[in-house]
């Protein structure tokens, strides 16, 4: 279970670098840890260009981006490369990263229920804190909501 202000748990997934990248790995950096839908769909496509938009910035304050859904790394690699993300994207084809932040919700689509990825983003701190999550995330002004955040770290 997930608690504010105590460690985020570990893990270690593969990434669009062809490499794993392993949380602990990244403890000295704030982490922001997005975890979208559906590659290739207008609301991840918006959410990933935001992100985009403010890369830079959230270079600046120390902070890494990495987004993260159940796609393949060949898909995340085609969608990476379409819209020029500068920051890697991570594939839980097994959901065990889902799972343990707890992101996977039912939903109805096409009138049947399925399980998915409910939109959500966490603030992990550099010393592997978390900090911040949202959930049920609106892609419209999120990012920029997440940036005031890391700064306030």
């Amino acid at each position: 279970m997930l608690v504010i202000n105590k460690p985020a748990p570990d893990f270690s997934v593969a990434a669009t670098n062809a490499k794993a990248i392993t949380l602990s790995d990244l403890i000295g950096k704030n982490v922001v840890l997005y975890f979208y839908p559906k590659d290739c769909t207008s609301g991840c496509t918006q959410e990933g260009k935001d992100f985009t938009e403010h890369y830079k910035k959230f270079a600046s304050l120390n902070t890494v981006i990495l987004g993260i859904s159940r796609d393949t790394i060949k898909l995340h690699l085609k969608f990476k490369s379409e819209q020029q993300f500068p920051f890697e994207l991570l594939s839980d084809t097994d959901q065990k990263v889902c799972e343990l932040y707890g992101v996977l919700k039912e939903k109805m689509m096409y009138g049947k229920k399925t399980r998915g990825i409910e939109r959500s983003t966490f603030l992990i701190d550099k010393k592997g804190v978390l900090r911040r999550e949202w959930r049920g995330v609106k892609v419209p002004g999120h990012v920029q909501e997440v940036l005031q955040a890391v700064g306030e770290l």
